[in-house]
């Protein structure tokens, strides 16, 4: 399988970022690029700079979503629109948590429903999933947003079964802290932001992202690469830390004493 097996793709949250990236990638090989998110201007400048196709749609709207993927067959999707709420799960509220499920894991869902069918009737096709080292290690603040992640990452196993005996490849893309402007978006255009989550690192670019979607897509039809995880060369994951309680437990002895 190459880039000449396929014709079309759509990438949701292509309006910046590793969706904008993988929009120019593609593009580059020629495919017709479909680039769908909800900023319409800076679909139109991508569409200038690359020759995509935009579509300024929420992934939320099911409905317009059916009505694109019914017109169009894609032979890639990339599900790359994502959002976060970051505080403790003890802390998330009904919005948050209705938010993460929508756009993480409804939207990527439905879209699947929507193409891959498809992809298996023309024994064709290649479902790129972006989730996040946070699908498979843990760290404070984001429960919601893990859980959503790690749904995603058993999703883009179990296509692969529902698939099985058709040439519908399915990769998993799980990033690491990459330099984009994902930050801002979470936690304030600030460059306070910037200085905490970027500046002095040595990060993955989107490109870098972009470039490893299209090693996956490239590799021969023989050949389906199901997971890569992406991270910078600095960070890693896990760790082990043990808390004392925060207040004394009563002895043993003097529970359930009596006189």
């Amino acid at each position: 399988m190459s880039f000449s097996d396929y014709r079309t793709a759509l990438v949701t949250g292509a309006s910046s970022g590793i969706g904008a990236a993988v929009v120019e990638r593609l593009r580059r090989e020629n495919i017709e690029v479909h680039a769908l998110a909800r900023s319409a201007e800076p679909l139109r400048k991508l569409a200038e700079k690359t020759g995509c196709i935009a579509h300024a749609i929420d992934v939320t709207d099911r409905a317009a979503l059916a009505e694109l993927t019914a017109r169009i067959e894609f032979d890639i999707l990339v599900n790359n629109a994502g959002v976060d709420r970051p505080k403790k799960f003890l802390e998330a509220d009904e919005g948050d948590i209705d938010l993460l499920v929508d756009v993480n894991l409804r939207a990527v869902l439905h879209l699947c429903r929507m193409v891959v069918p498809g992809m298996v009737a023309r024994d064709n096709g290649h479902v790129i999933n972006i989730s996040s080292i946070a699908g498979a290690y843990n760290f404070g603040g984001n429960s919601s947003y893990h859980a959503t992640k790690a749904a995603v990452s058993m999703l883009s196993n179990q296509l692969r079964l529902d698939a099985f005996g058709k040439r519908v490849r399915v990769t998993e893309i799980c990033p690491g802290r990459v330099a984009t402007d994902i930050f801002a978006h979470v936690h304030g255009d600030d460059p306070s932001i910037r200085e905490r989550f970027i500046d002095g690192f040595e990060l993955p670019q989107a490109a870098d992202i972009a470039d490893a979607i299209a090693f996956a897509i490239a590799a021969p039809i023989a050949v389906n690469i199901g997971h890569m995880e992406i991270t910078p060369t600095l960070q890693v994951m896990g760790g082990l830390q043990t808390a004392k309680p925060a207040t004394p437990r009563p002895p043993a002895s003097s529970q359930g004493s009596k006189p």
